[in-house]
């Protein structure tokens, strides 16, 4: 432990010498990458010998070394390492889609369902509700009402609500978890993630009628979109994951080669046809696990090994562009909307268990995987903040800084919870009694 914390003090050092003499106009993205990839990393192995999750070191060491506190990475290294996010999100979406066995889930699909429905219908009521009461306490619009003030808190609401897949399935990924406790809080989080962006798209379609925005308020075509972004997504990682199926079944051999071309095809194709590359790349994973069941749980482990060096640079970009400034601007309100929202999951996921008749000690720590917020809420965030002024402004820099509470705190939760249901490692046990060799030993 001393030698890895002398090593990580002696890349510090480098860095802030580098930096001292290269200024702002020095390398930049060689420079934040290579920094990201050595220190976070020491940071993360850290991390995990304290029983914390790696990528919360990862978090912390770009808080740490971020443009708001060191500025060993500044806010422009910041933008240009977030190049990898499109990957990531690709990546981290094949590995959720490869988690869901649709045989295995079957018999638990409708509790599943019921769960999800009763725990989000129930956030959405209550947090609405809480808002639209406190309201004139919140930093946002406080003289707002009636109609104006409803459709304010329908959009807050909807982004409040909202989960985080990539941090979930990180945290998955990184403890090799499997068990019922990581199926049922993988299986909500992508069901909540598709029910928001409906949730989403229509408030804000209700605030633009009511209040006015930029955007076009065709509601026909805003439905269009929606289909086409949900259904053609599902579709184009659908097809993309069956013709690797059949690769896997026919060839299966330099993986790593073809998953990189798998997700690099899924993040440029999403990104050129306006897709989500999130649901194509689960649908991708999907189709894999169902099609090729034989070659998945190989395919995975050799996945979330060779996601390393993406999910080091993803979360540690994530960290150095946390806004520490939001924070201490805004946080106090942010702190109360974070208690409330952990409240309402916590409500939710028991009423949810309760109706659909889940009783076992695991699931009854749901709610602890459904605390993190990241990149879909505070992409949701700036597009309020884009479009409707002075207000939407403000809803930005509250849910920036609530975002930050959830990031760091959310992954330690869910870490903590699988060690408890004792699922972490759970995937390497199946992999060695099953007779089939990890990943690193000679998966081609």
């Amino acid at each position: 432990m001393i030698f890895r914390l002398n090593a990580l003090l002696l890349v510090v050092a480098t860095m802030v010498f580098v930096r001292h003499f290269t200024g702002e106009g020095g390398p930049s993205i060689a420079l934040a990458l290579g920094f990201a990839l050595i220190a976070a990393l020491m940071l993360g192995e850290a991390a995990e010998r304290l029983r914390l999750p790696r990528l919360s070191g990862y978090l912390i060491f770009g808080l740490l070394c971020g443009p708001y506190m060191l500025n060993l990475i500044t806010a422009q290294m910041a933008r240009e390492l977030q190049v990898v996010n499109n990957l990531a999100i690709a990546l981290i979406a094949l590995i959720a889609g490869l988690e869901i066995n649709v045989a295995r889930l079957w018999p638990r699909m409708r509790a599943i369902a019921t769960i999800g429905a009763v725990t989000m219908g129930l956030m959405y009521v209550s947090l609405g509700l809480l808002l639209f009461l406190a309201w004139p306490w919140l930093p946002i619009a406080p003289d707002a009402t009636g109609l104006e003030r409803l459709a304010m808190v329908l959009v807050l609401t909807a982004i409040v609500v909202s989960f985080s897949p990539t941090v979930t399935i990180a945290v998955i990924a990184e403890s090799r978890a499997r068990g019922p406790l990581t199926e049922l809080t993988l299986a909500v989080v992508v069901l909540a993630d598709l029910a928001l962006i409906l949730a989403f798209t229509l408030a804000m379609q209700f605030a633009r009628s009511v209040i006015g925005g930029g955007a076009d308020p065709d509601g026909a075509g805003l439905m269009i979109r929606l289909a086409w972004e949900i259904v053609g997504s599902l579709a184009f990682g659908a097809l993309l994951g069956s013709l690797f199926a059949m690769y896997l079944r026919f060839v299966g051999r330099e993986l790593t080669l073809a998953l990189l071309a798998l997700c690099v095809g899924l993040s440029v194709g999403g990104h050129a046809w306006h897709l989500e590359p999130l649901v194509a790349a689960l649908a991708a994973g999907l189709v894999v696990e169902n099609l090729a069941p034989s070659r998945a749980d190989i395919l995975r482990d050799a996945v979330e090994r060779s996601a390393l060096p993406v999910l080091v640079v993803f979360f540690a970009a994530a960290g150095a562009s946390l806004h520490m400034d939001a924070l201490a601007v805004i946080g106090m309100a942010a702190l109360a909307v974070a208690l409330a929202r952990m409240a309402a999951i916590r409500f939710g996921t028991q009423a949810g268990l309760r109706v659909a008749g889940v009783t076992d000690d695991a699931s009854r720590m749901l709610w602890l995987g459904l605390v993190s917020q990241a990149g879909v809420t505070l992409g949701l965030a700036v597009i309020v903040g884009a479009e409707f002024g002075d207000w939407g402004a403000s809803v930005q820099t509250l849910i920036i800084a609530m975002n930050g509470l959830h990031a760091l705190l959310g992954p330690i939760l869910f870490k903590a919870a699988l060690v408890r249901a004792g699922e972490v490692g759970q995937l390497e046990r199946e992999l060695a009694s099953s007779g089939h060799p990890p990943a690193h030993a000679g998966v081609h």
